[in-house]
């Protein structure tokens, strides 16, 4: 793979002389004026407001809800009440079990939508503009419609009530075979394509020294999205999943009773559900800024 390594490279050195490389040079030592600032930080509240406030509540005893005042200073019974969030539901369970959907999921998906997009954009077969509009056109179907279907084959298949019902329907995700398309004919050259089968290499080596490596920014936010989206889908594990087996927002639902809700106890759960996604974005962060960034430039 020598060729292709030094294809990579003169495209680089190109990269950097030309005036698109000068202009993102420029683009970097810009300063953004105080009123972007001021933009960015309203934007930063008002994303943050939602978490906050659900922190708040969950800091409360039902008491002081049944008060009716409103106030941005949380109490000092959220640990008492993610004790009890812990205590009375199957908590660490269903926290296990949203690891490994999620994480299952969001893999899968990213390798499957690499592979897919990779076909799309760089190999040539008959009816490839079709069947990728085909797979588009999907996205336009709610998921509603193929909920009793897909119910009565997981009943065929014995998978009623287990992870597998929940990973193997999320598996094949149209928007992910759409955004990496997009991304690798962007980001994957044609010549490298070239250079690599010049070089001897197949299809699937093709795929994973060259094109796999390019579409990493776009594949860590595809993976980042499928995650979050995973964690937090509540309508079909909460259909297929049996009560003593459920992911973390099919648990959290157990928590309102028939005649009383008790809100300070359902938002420390929210909260606690929403710290692995927190952590998930700390660590991911620069892969998601990384990935939006070079979508911008390229596109």
């Amino acid at each position: 793979m020598t060729l292709v390594t030094r294809r990579v490279d003169e495209r680089r050195h190109q990269a950097a002389d030309s005036p698109r490389g000068t202009t993102a040079r420029v683009a970097r030592r810009a300063q953004a004026s105080p009123a972007a600032y001021a933009f960015l930080t309203i934007v930063l509240l008002a994303s943050a407001f939602p978490l906050w406030w659900s922190f708040v509540i969950g800091s409360k005893d039902a008491a002081a809800l049944n008060t009716g005042e409103v106030s941005l200073l949380p109490g000092g019974n959220f640990l008492e009440n993610a004790s009890t969030v812990i205590s009375t539901l199957p908590f660490w369970k269903a926290l296990g079990n949203s690891i490994i959907v999620s994480t299952v999921v969001s893999g899968l998906v990213v390798l499957l939508s690499t592979l897919a997009g990779f076909a799309f954009a760089k190999l040539r077969f008959r009816g490839r503009e079709g069947l990728l509009l085909f797979v588009i056109a999907t996205m336009c179907v709610p998921t509603q419609l193929g909920v009793v279907p897909l119910f009565i084959v997981m009943a065929k298949l014995g998978w009623i009530g287990g992870l597998w019902a929940v990973i193997l329907p999320a598996l094949v995700n149209a928007f992910g075979v759409f955004w990496m398309t997009q991304y690798l004919r962007e980001s994957l050259p044609d010549e490298l394509v070239e250079a690599a089968r010049v070089d001897g290499a197949s299809t699937l080596r093709i795929f994973w020294n060259v094109a796999l490596p390019a579409a990493r920014p776009g594949a860590a936010m595809l993976g980042l999205f499928t995650f979050i989206a995973t964690w937090t889908n509540f309508f079909w594990p909460f259909i297929v999943l049996e009560p003593g087996n459920p992911t973390l927002p099919v648990a959290l639902q157990q928590l309102q009773a028939a005649y009383y809700v008790d809100y300070s106890l359902v938002l420390a759960g929210v909260v606690l559900a929403a710290i692995p996604l927190l952590i998930v974005f700390v660590f991911a962060g620069r892969q998601l800024v990384s990935g939006i960034m070079q979508g911008a430039v390229k596109g």
